[in-house]
């Protein structure tokens, strides 16, 4: 056993697990970070250049409490770190008003009395030209959303958790982790380590961690492709926002063309079903053509020479919402993951949530509906639940 012992020990140390890190370690609490794979990999979820931050959330609108306030630990991250993290480009969602991505962010914005504004098929395309739409098209305009730099998010939030004494180790896997009075144990091939409390954040590794909680988890392969645009002035952040589109095919993600990354294009509601172990890395050239397709459909010229293909891991959950929860026998233990393609955004508050309920037990923040508990309301009986 490591002579050290420490106050909470973290396994997986990619956006979530990084920004538990920064608020333990801001809170002066001693923190242990253990992650499979080197920093900054791009084996998992928190990897790539950009990811979209918004509060229209067609998802449901409770989680807009939650993402306003990770908008302001986002901002205070910049001026701790003294760097850049979140460009305002607006965000537009895109297709016919009954659409569930229409219809759910329209919801969300009247709810929450978010700014936004509602345009038809020729305001849309009076304002932003770049688009080819139908005509029985709306959209849903969010003037406040923008971009995260994913890359400068994860290395902010790693820096400053060990500049105040959080101890991160990179490339050493957690093989098991137990119960041991009334702290943990976890064991590495290098170490075995003890903290009074435990975080899981650890992506789609989340359900071989926690086996016995038998959460009904999906592992989709999703693949995102940066595309030079034939034409620069049309895609440009300022001139054009990112766009959410919903059409019969899928839910698709266009990002405006930022310096040297090109217009950044993927389908979000569908992925080739994996594990984290076997997720196919290599991308084939069709995969390329019918993204390109679809991204020129709508926005001509964006799909032009190709610069990098990027995959990644969505863990997703039967009803697509996170799960961060309590483990139901060791209430010292705490998790987050199965973040369902949509998490990134959120990660400052997660972390906030993480380092709440490792330390005091509960958290200020409403989380209810993404409680564990939900998937085992529905059993027969008590002795059926995890």
């Amino acid at each position: 056993m490591r002579g050290a012992s420490y106050d909470v020990a973290i396994v997986g140390l990619g956006i979530m697990g990084s920004a538990a890190a920064w608020h333990l370690s801001r809170r002066g609490y001693r923190v242990l970070g253990l992650d499979a794979y080197h920093r900054g990999h791009d084996r998992g979820s928190s990897h790539g250049r950009t990811r979209i931050i918004r509060q229209a959330y067609y998802e449901s609108p409770d989680y807009v409490p939650l993402v306003r306030r990770s908008y302001d630990l986002w901002h205070a991250l910049e001026q701790e770190s003294g760097k850049a993290l979140l460009t305002v480009t607006g965000g537009i969602y895109l297709g016919q008003p009954e659409a569930e991505l229409v219809a759910g962010a329209l919801a969300s914005a009247r709810q929450h009395g978010i700014p936004h504004e509602e345009l038809d098929a020729t305001q849309i395309r009076q304002r932003f030209p770049a688009f080819r739409i139908p005509d029985d098209f709306v959209g849903l305009y969010e003037p406040g959303a923008g971009l995260l730099d994913a890359e400068a998010c994860l290395a902010a939030l790693l820096d400053i958790a060990a500049a105040r004494g959080a101890e991160l180790r990179h490339g050493e896997p957690v093989r098991r982790w137990r119960v041991d009075g009334d702290g943990v144990v976890l064991e590495t091939d290098r170490e075995r380590y003890r903290a009074d409390r435990l975080v899981l954040a650890a992506g789609s590794w989340i359900g071989q961690l926690l086996a016995d909680l038998r959460l009904p988890l999906e592992i989709w392969r999703i693949l995102h492709v940066h595309f030079e645009p034939e034409r620069d002035d049309l895609f440009v952040a300022g001139r054009y926002p990112f766009a959410l589109w919903e059409i019969p095919e899928g839910i698709y993600s266009a990002f405006p063309a930022l310096p040297g990354q090109g217009v950044k294009f993927g389908r979000h509601d569908t992925g080739e079903v994996c594990t984290p172990e076997t997720a196919r890395r290599e991308v084939r050239p069709e995969e390329v053509e019918s993204l390109r397709a679809m991204l020129n459909r709508f926005l001509p010229g964006a799909g032009g020479r190709v610069l990098w293909t990027l995959t990644c891991l969505y863990t997703m959950t039967p009803d697509h919402h996170f799960v961060i929860d309590r483990h139901p026998r060791y209430p010292h233990v705490v998790h987050a993951s199965a973040c369902s393609g949509h998490g990134f955004k959120f990660a400052t508050v997660v972390g906030e949530i993480l380092a709440d309920l490792a330390t005091e037990g509960t958290t200020p923040h409403r989380i209810e509906f993404l409680s564990a508990a939900r998937f085992w309301r529905d059993e027969a009986s008590e002795g059926s639940r995890p």
